[in-house]
This record gives structure tokens, C-alpha cells and sequence, in this order.
């Protein structure tokens, strides 16, 4: 028998077993023990951010970037309500986390204490496992718990509220090394007969079509699937978390389909006869009209996820599955068939409406994305939310040595700046370029205090058009240009029924540069195209954070577009 310790030590000795390196945490009156203790343990780092928002997508992006869990603690009460968003994000998304917040005492429950809230009660639609420890002796049972639910079949944040009597009370010693839960039996195999189904339609297609989501790259199953394409000859089309599946310089490869999917990707997906999709959910982003998603196909559907398979798209085959196990399967089977005719129609469309920006009237998103391209050819794109997040799903080539992080599910501005930095983190020796823009970036611009004193010397690229963009298009497009509440400079004496920039709109706060120098890192501003090399050379020799701020013009927007609720088909090109 292993002697009694303190929860506080077996919190640790868990950590260590489950060989945490890394640990993002904010300090406060319920954690102040867990952190005492983890004081002791040189071998686990202490992330310090300055905001438990900018914490967790800070683990986020490290658990993207390094394939391992993150952990969080944080404090009880405003500590715990300040990681809900970054739950959700994680929720969405499929990422591994556990997150510990401290506890009020088991005796103050209830009582509306000092610092309490009932976290558990407030998440438990947003992670897949959600507990207040109760009992000293089921501390290293939950702790397992933890570990072996974030990680395994769909991925996702798991929620261990702690409460302050527990630290500090003795009790068993061992940590399990296995555990078994009742009621949770991640899928780890494939049916066969439903999979050979599948196949055998899409043998049989004349115009097969793959639509690969966020679950190939989650399943780290990226070689897989391009093993089947090439053996396959079928073209792909990918979900923005599906992104870098295949790499997408691919003869095969598409395009993203979707809301501002490519004009080839979606009239493929409108016009094939058997859809053959893996790891994606068919939100609405990717349906568009439900009743006009894939008109003339067969659908099947590969997911880890029971509950994710015709919740949206009702499917002809389904298929409960890991990627991995599918596509390994699918492997052995695999066939050359003659997609000539369709492929030649596919880039017939291409041609029709390739992704192309003007080049003639000053720099462009996709004039930063090209450069991005050339400057950076390895390392970990992160990007924020809004319009730099689509032209960068749009421009941004990906190859097996790169790779792409960005908020899907949720779509949650403030995510990227502090993702990038956790990526940093996870992985020091590669390059990690952030793209946001300058709505997002202002949502956790203090953790450029945490990116300087992590060493963490990632590239921020703001794409500024003084706008709140994404929704400012919208108003462009749908809503007679009335920008309300999207104009980033309007002050309170400016007129009301402002049409857009003109020569005497006030100057832009804050300024990018000067901010950044104040937190002791780099700042560059860029205006013209010819200056945007020469940005990226002297941002790759600084040894602090940089951020380059591009000056893009207002009016540019993101196409093509479909408005929401319209079929996949009906893009605004022009």
C-alpha cells in the first residue's frame, strides 16, 4: 500500500504520470495549494498568461501544435467563468484539454460563498466530462478519468472542479494506470460490411467526390488519405478544418467548399453522383440550404461520432468509425477509376472562377497570404476569426510540413493570437506565424506581455481595414451600407449615417506599432505591396514577438460568398 498524501501531491504525482511537461495556469485563493505544490516540480513549466481567455486558447494551441493534452487551472469563481468561451472553442473543435478549476470547500457549497460559481452546472454542454471531486479517495480515479476521456475516440475538454478541502486532505496514494468507465466505450473499430457498402457505391460512381473535415487531421491520418486519392484518381474538397489533408498543391485537391468555399468546390459538390465524406459534421457553413446540399448524390459518411452522422445531412451510408481504421480499410480495397471527364469538368469550372484578387489597385490579403506562402515554407499558420481567417483558408498552401490552426466550430474572435503563442510554446524550433485581424487581435492583446516573457517569439500579421469586416460585408451586401457598430474608428462626434471612409475620419486606436514597442516587442507597418518581403526578412531575425501591421483596404471583402440559408451553388462572385 502506497501511503496516504495530500490531494495536492496526487494532483501532481497525476501530472507527472501522465507526463504533463506544460501547464497554463492563473492563480487565485482556490489553486494557490495545487500551484504550491507544482512549485517543487521544476519538471512541469508554468504558463503565466495575463487573462484565463487567453489561457486556455494558449492551451489550445499548444495541444494543436504538440498532439498532447493541455492543462489549465484556474481559480474558482471569475477564474472558472473566464474559460468558458475557450471550452466551447475546444468543444467544437475536438481538442484535448483538462482544465482544473479550484473550489470553494466542500462545507461552503452552496452558500453562495466568496468566489463560488457552479462551473459544472454552467459547462456541462460544452465538455464531454464535467465533475466536482466529492470524495478524497476518487481523486486519482477522476484525475484518470480525465486524461483517458480528453484524448480518446472524439476528443474534447474535460471540466475537474476541485474544491479547496479536497487539496489539502490525505488520502490513498496510487494513481491508476487504467481505467474503466461505465457507460464510455469509445469506438475503436469499423463495420466492415457498412464500409464495403460505401465503397461499392463509390466504385460505381461517374463523378465520386471526397469531402474531408477536421477529423482526417485530428486522426492524424493526413498520409492515409492522400495514399487513397492517388490510388483512387477521385478529387478531394475539404471543410476549412480539413484543410492540409491532402496537401493542396494537389492535381486532386480542389478547394475548401463551403460558405466562401472556392466556385470549383462547391459546383463539385452540387454536381457529383456519390459524395464519400470523412471526419466533418455538415454544418451549416458547409450546407448552405439543406434541401439543395448535393442534389444528385448518394452520401457517406464516415465519423467517429455516432450522434454527428444524419443529425444535419440525412446520409445513405452511414459508417461509425475512426478515420484511421476507414481509411486503412479503404486502403486495401482502393482502386484506379476514370474520373478523366469529370476531373476536366472540375477544371473547367476552375477556369470559369479561379481565386484571383485584383491586382492592380494596391496590396491585397492575398498579395500577405502569397508571401506567407514563399516566406514560410514549414512550420504552424494560426489564425483569429473574421475575414484574414477566410482568405487565409483561401490562400494559404499547406504541404505535410505545415501546418494550419484556426477556430472552426465556434468561430471565436481572440482565439488566434494567444493559440499562436501556445503553439510557440509546445514547439519553440518552429516558425509560428499568427494572422488576425484588428478586431480579434484587440480581444487578448495582453498577452503580448505573456508572449514576451514566454520567449515566445511568434509573427502576428493584423490585416487592419479599420473595420469590423466579416459582418461589415454583410452590411455591404445585404444590408443597404449601414455600418452599424462595425467601424473601428468611429467616435462619438462623428455622424451617425456614415457611408465609409472618407478624409476626415478620425485616426485609428489604438496604434499597433507604438503598442507593441510598449510591451517591449517589434512593431512594422506595412502599406505597399513592395514593403511586405522586406516586413517578413527582418521579422524572421528578431528574437522578441513581432507584429506587422498591413494597412488593407476597406472595401476589400471575401468572395466568393453564399448568403446563409441559400444553396452552395449560388455564390456572389463579383
Amino acid at each position: 500500500m502506497a501511503m496516504d498524501i495530500t490531494g495536492r501531491k496526487l494532483f501532481v504525482k497525476a501530472l507527472l504520470e501522465e507526463g504533463v511537461d506544460t501547464v497554463f495556469g492563473y492563480p487565485g485563493g482556490m489553486v494557490t495549494d495545487i500551484l504550491d505544490e507544482l512549485y517543487k516540480h521544476e519538471e512541469i513549466e508554468l504558463v503565466l498568461p495575463r487573462h484565463e481567455q487567453g489561457l486556455i486558447h494558449e492551451a489550445e494551441g499548444y495541444t494543436k501544435a504538440t498532439g498532447k493534452v493541455g492543462v489549465c487551472i484556474v481559480t474558482s469563481g471569475p477564474g472558472a467563468t473566464n474559460i468558458i468561451t475557450g471550452l466551447a472553442d475546444a468543444h467544437y473543435d475536438n481538442i484535448p484539454l483538462v482544465c482544473i478549476t479550484g473550489q470553494v470547500p466542500r462545507s461552503l457549497i452552496g452558500n453562495d460563498a466568496f468566489q463560488e460559481v457552479d462551473i459544472v452546472g454552467m459547462t456541462r454542454s460544452i465538455t464531454k466530462y464535467g465533475v466536482t471531486v466529492q470524495d478524497r479517495k476518487e481523486l486519482g480515479k477522476i484525475l484518470k478519468m480525465a486524461f483517458h476521456i480528453a484524448k480518446t475516440g472524439k476528443p474534447g475538454p474535460v471540466l475537474i472542479d476541485l474544491p479547496k478541502d479536497i487539496q489539502t486532505a490525505s488520502g490513498p496514494g496510487e494513481y491508476p494506470q487504467s481505467v474503466s468507465i461505465r457507460g464510455y466505450k469509445p469506438n475503436e473499430s469499423v463495420h466492415i460490411g457498412q464500409l464495403k457498402k460505401g465503397y461499392k457505391l463509390l466504385k460505381a460512381a461517374q463523378r465520386p467526390l471526397f469531402l474531408i473535415g477536421g477529423g482526417v487531421n485530428i486522426a492524424k491520418a493526413n498520409d492515409k488519405m492522400l495514399r487513397l486519392v492517388e490510388k483512387t484518381k477521385i478529387p478531394v474538397v475539404t471543410t476549412i478544418m480539413g484543410k492540409g489533408a491532402v496537401p493542396t498543391d494537389h492535381p486532386y485537391y480542389v478547394g475548401n467548399s463551403g460558405m466562401h468555399g472556392k466556385y470549383a468546390a462547391n459546383m463539385a459538390v452540387g454536381q457529383c453522383d456519390v459524395l464519400f465524406s470523412i471526419g466533418t459534421r455538415f454544418n451549416d457553413r458547409i450546407t448552405g440550404d439543406l434541401n439543395e446540399f448535393a442534389p444528385k448524390a448518394q452520401i457517406v459518411h464516415v465519423d467517429i461520432d455516432t450522434a454527428s452522422i444524419s443529425r444535419n445531412v440525412v446520409v445513405d451510408v452511414p459508417i461509425v468509425a475512426d478515420a484511421n481504421l476507414a481509411l486503412e480499410k479503404l486502403l486495401e480495397w482502393a482502386e484506379p477509376q476514370d474520373t478523366g471527364e469529370w476531373l476536366k469538368q472540375i477544371y473547367e469550372w476552375e477556369k470559369e472562377n479561379p481565386l484571383e484578387m485584383r491586382r492592380d489597385k494596391g496590396m491585397t490579403p492575398q498579395m500577405i497570404m502569397e508571401q506567407i506562402n514563399e516566406q514560410f515554407p514549414e512550420g504552424i499558420i494560426v489564425t483569429d476569426v473574421g475575414q484574414h481567417q477566410m482568405w487565409a483558408a483561401q490562400y494559404i498552401e499547406l504541404n505535410g510540413k505545415k501546418q494550419f490552426i484556426t477556430s472552426g466550430g465556434l468561430g471565436t474572435m481572440g482565439f488566434g493570437f494567444p493559440a499562436a503563442i501556445g503553439a510557440k510554446i509546445g514547439c519553440p524550433q518552429k516558425q509560428v506565424v499568427c494572422i488576425s485581424g484588428d478586431g480579434g487581435m484587440q480581444m487578448n492583446i495582453q498577452e503580448l506581455a505573456t508572449a514576451m516573457v514566454q520567449e515566445a517569439n511568434v509573427i502576428v500579421c493584423i490585416l487592419n481595414n479599420y473595420y469590423l469586416g466579416m459582418v461589415r460585408q454583410m452590411q455591404q451586401l445585404f444590408y443597404g451600407k449601414r455600418y452599424e457598430a462595425t467601424c473601428l474608428r468611429q467616435r462619438k462626434s462623428c455622424p451617425r449615417d456614415c457611408k465609409g471612409p472618407g478624409p476626415s475620419c478620425p485616426p485609428y486606436e489604438p496604434d499597433f506599432v507604438k503598442l507593441a514597442e510598449s510591451y517591449g516587442a517589434c512593431g512594422i507597418r506595412v502599406t505597399q505591396e513592395a514593403e511586405i518581403a522586406p516586413a517578413f526578412e527582418k521579422a524572421k531575425e528578431q528574437k522578441t514577438p513581432v507584429l506587422i501591421e498591413f494597412m488593407i483596404a476597406t472595401e476589400e471583402i471575401v468572395l466568393p460568398m453564399v448568403k446563409g440559408g441559400n444553396p452552395m451553388t449560388e455564390m456572389i462572385l463579383k
